[in-house]
Parts: C-alpha cells; sequence; structure tokens
C-alpha cells in the first residue's frame, strides 16, 4: 500500500468570491483537507507561509496583483509548495503567465469536483495539468513562439540597463566584472543592483539570482 498516496493532501484555497470558495469546500471536502482560504494578496501570503498546504488552488485574476502576485511571492520563501490555477479565464496571457511564473497546472472552473481532486494529486505529485481544451493550447504556444514575451509587470518596472546588470549578476559575475563588461563604473553598478532589489522587493543577490533564473533571463 502507497501510505504516501492515502494521505489526505492539505490545500489553500485563494479566491476573492466567498461562495466560491464555500462551494469548492464543500465538493472536495471527501477528497482533500481544505485547511484555509484567503480573498486577498496580503491574506493569502501570509496565511499560506503559516500553514505550508501541499497544494494551493489559486485564482488569477484578483485585487492587488492577483494570483501572479500571491505565486511571486511565496515561492521566494516556500519554492516547495505547488500551486493550480483555478480560474474562469483561458485567455493567453492568463496561461501563459502562471505557468511560466510557476504554476504546476492550469484548470478551469468548469471543472467537476472529482477531476478537480485528481489534478490536486496530480501536482502534488509533481504533474502538470491543464483542462483538455488548454493542454493542447499550451503545447501549441510554447512549440509556435517558445520566447514570446509574456506580460510581466515585476519584469516591466526595470530600466534596459538594470536587465543587464541582472542578467550578469544572476550568472555569478561580481560587481568589478558587470562594471568592466557594461563600461560602467562600480558605484553604478552598485547603484542598478540597490534599484533592483528596491523594485522587485528583495534583500539580497541570490534571491535575484534565483528570481532571473526562474524566468529564463540568465
Amino acid at each position: 500500500m502507497d501510505t504516501a498516496r492515502d494521505e489526505r493532501l492539505r490545500v489553500f484555497l485563494v479566491d476573492d468570491h466567498a461562495m466560491f470558495r464555500a462551494g469548492v469546500r464543500a465538493e472536495l471536502g471527501a477528497y482533500v483537507d481544505v485547511i484555509g482560504e484567503a480573498s486577498t494578496v496580503s491574506q493569502a501570503v501570509s496565511a499560506i507561509g503559516a500553514s505550508n498546504p501541499d497544494v494551493v488552488l489559486l485564482d488569477v485574476h484578483m485585487p492587488d496583483g492577483g494570483g501572479r502576485a500571491v505565486l511571486d511571492l511565496v515561492r521566494r520563501t516556500h519554492p516547495q509548495i505547488k500551486f493550480l490555477a483555478l480560474s474562469v479565464s483561458d485567455a493567453a496571457e492568463d496561461v501563459i503567465g502562471l505557468i511560466r511564473a510557476g504554476a504546476r497546472g492550469y484548470v478551469t472552473k468548469t471543472i467537476s469536483p472529482e477531476d478537480l481532486a485528481s489534478a490536486i494529486r496530480r501536482v502534488a505529485d509533481g504533474d502538470a495539468v491543464f483542462s483538455p481544451r488548454l493542454a493542447g493550447f499550451v503545447l501549441d504556444a510554447f512549440a509556435a513562439r517558445p520566447d514570446a514575451p509574456v506580460a510581466d509587470p515585476e519584469l516591466d518596472q526595470l530600466t534596459n540597463r538594470e536587465r543587464e546588470v541582472l542578467r550578469l549578476l544572476a550568472r555569478g559575475y561580481a560587481y568589478k566584472e558587470i562594471a568592466k563588461e557594461l563600461y560602467i563604473s562600480i558605484k553604478t553598478v552598485e547603484t542598478h543592483v540597490s534599484n533592483v532589489l528596491r523594485k522587485l522587493q528583495m534583500s539580497n543577490r541570490y534571491e535575484l539570482s534565483r528570481w532571473a533564473a526562474d524566468r529564463r533571463l540568465v
């Protein structure tokens, strides 16, 4: 017997509609333990960090940055937590954006309770899961335009020079080497790094390197 599989998964639900959260909680109760829920980004980040669930069911469109903001903030400190987007949206920018940010799957809210429970289990086991129609769409999008730009609010706030500095920093360059590579002073490099840390709300170059690697900037 696979005891790990027999254990009930601990799931956290993030959605800004109370009635929808109540419905999901009731429908999933036979399959998983819904250990918490949140309706805002700040509530979600705090509660997810405290409860450390196996899987987070994440709505895409909410105030203050939506599901993408929750995913980005939680993954900085709890990279082991898996995310499954659960949304009414099947727009390209939503699907591809969440997957590139680190979500392990994306399903629409028309999914049945049984299929949602199965998707949660598969995501927890490390699989990538999509609603049937979205699976072909995602494959086509990556195959046809693997380097197609996707809206990234955090990245978009950086200047071109800040992105250059970030890319070299993530590759392991020292400040002196970055200055030489870009023909700028070490002091200017330090200023750019400080600006990037401030804009991305991070505290050190190691967090920046991981952030850049996640977005394939290196």
